[in-house]
């Protein structure tokens, strides 16, 4: 039986997607898990993965064309089965009904390809290592990508690649030679007088100019969506003080014995102290629904990520099973993979709850904004040399402040303030990461 593949909904935010490569051609067979298309939002490219078997029976959703999430970019069918007239109407997997699609089913898809812009000359890796805005301002521009030397990791090119790239200027027709003039007698001038004046003042610094600074596809989702979230949920914030002086001798000694791959960050001991504090408190890693909350039964950890065209959310799954070194191979496979564009749909639309740590810049405390639908998010500030008091005597400790935001609907603040205490101790009495 014919399934139809609709554009997904990779994260709250999102309302269309560009499927910018496939790496299935119309007739090749396609396996479960398979990534079968690379889809670029506005935030990212996601390598999306088939969810059933058989073969790609179609393809509707033209390479460089936006489309609509729940829209039908693709069919995949049974061996040996033809791709049916009505199949654009049946249900898809996901278990609704796809909208009509941007490209006419009965359009041959190498026709709807040959109506896009020809795609840049790989690197000698075999892809063009390009980030979603440099690609979507290169094609409004029309620049060939593969002109472009890329300042990113690894090469990538990146947004500002692009706004500084000049494209080579035609060459002028050189002008007519202008005729010599004729030499003019200059009388000579009478002799004057020559004061000394005073010495001229050096000029004043530039004072900055009025402009207009034109935002990313990217900046204006982050807009609208911390908009949307500060207006329908009512936030609270409730922040704590924790001795991270156990925390960092474990952490120390763990990364004595790990090997690079593992090598645990402050980051890391927050995720799975989070984990840990979300078993105890499962209203935090809930939904609002209106008259309910949905309660998840994973625990997938956003963990923000800040890359040069803004921040995303993407993140590491069952935290509630991982161990701690699992938890650190995970996130660090994450972030590389975010920087290289290469995130799967997973990890933008399945976390539950949210971590964003500014310690690395040697911010003290902060609040965060919660990423719908999240419950809440945890703001985390670096660890800190201070003077403290344990038993009675003044000593030098290692502080952190972590302030937790919550949405009133689901949580209230005594449920918060448990909440975040049960980070503290497990923090505070770190042997229970290990266990």
């Amino acid at each position: 039986m014919a399934t139809n593949v609709v554009m997904p909904q990779m994260g709250y935010d999102m309302r269309e997607g560009t499927v910018v490569r496939w790496h299935k051609q119309e007739g090749e067979a396609v396996n479960r898990g398979e990534v079968i298309a690379d889809i670029e939002t506005d935030k990212a490219t996601v390598e999306f993965e088939a969810y059933t078997d058989g073969v790609l029976g179609r393809i509707v959703a033209a390479e460089g064309i936006a489309i609509p999430v729940g829209n039908l970019i693709a069919i995949i069918t049974a061996p040996g089965e033809a791709v049916p007239d009505d199949a654009a109407d049946t249900d898809a997997d996901a278990g609704s009904a796809a909208p009509e699609p941007a490209v006419a089913a009965s359009t041959p898809a190498v026709a709807a390809v040959a109506a896009t812009p020809a795609e840049p000359t790989p690197s000698t890796d075999g892809r063009l290592r390009a980030s979603p805005i440099a690609r979507r301002l290169a094609r409004e521009r029309g620049f060939d990508l593969a002109l472009l030397a890329g300042s990113g990791p690894n090469g990538r090119i990146v947004e500002q690649d692009v706004l500084n790239y000049q494209p080579p200027a035609e060459p002028a027709a050189a002008p007519e030679p202008a005729p010599e003039p004729e030499p003019a007698i200059t009388p000579e001038p009478p002799p004057v007088a020559v004061a000394v004046a005073d010495p001229i003042p050096a000029a004043a610094p530039a004072t900055p100019a009025d402009g207009r600074i034109e935002l990313s596809r990217m900046r204006q989702t982050i807009a609208r969506v911390t908009s949307d979230s500060k207006s329908a949920a009512p936030h609270f914030y409730v922040t704590a003080e924790i001795d991270m002086e156990k925390a960092m001798t474990l952490r120390r000694d763990v990364n004595d014995a790990a090997d690079p791959a593992h090598r645990v960050s402050v980051n890391d001991l927050m995720v799975k102290a989070s984990a840990l504090a979300l078993a105890q408190h499962p209203k935090f890693n809930s939904f609002y629904r209106g008259d309910y909350l949905q309660v998840n039964g994973a625990m997938n950890i956003g963990i923000a990520i800040a890359l040069e065209t803004g921040l995303i959310l993407p993140g590491v799954s069952n935290c509630e099973s991982k161990s701690l070194l699992e938890i650190a191979a995970a996130t660090k496979d994450l972030i590389a993979r975010a920087n290289s564009g290469t995130l799967r749909n997973e990890e933008y639309s399945s976390t539950t709850f949210s971590i964003s740590n500014m310690g690395m810049f040697d911010v003290e405390s902060f609040t965060a904004i919660i990423y719908p639908p999240h419950a809440a998010i945890l703001a985390v500030g670096s660890v800190k040399e201070q003077p403290v008091v344990r038993d009675g005597q003044l000593a030098i400790g290692q502080m952190m402040k972590a302030t937790l935001s919550t949405d009133h609907r689901v949580a209230d603040g005594a449920e918060a303030a448990q909440f975040l205490m049960e980070i503290k101790r497990t923090l505070e009495n770190p042997v229970r990461l290990l266990l």
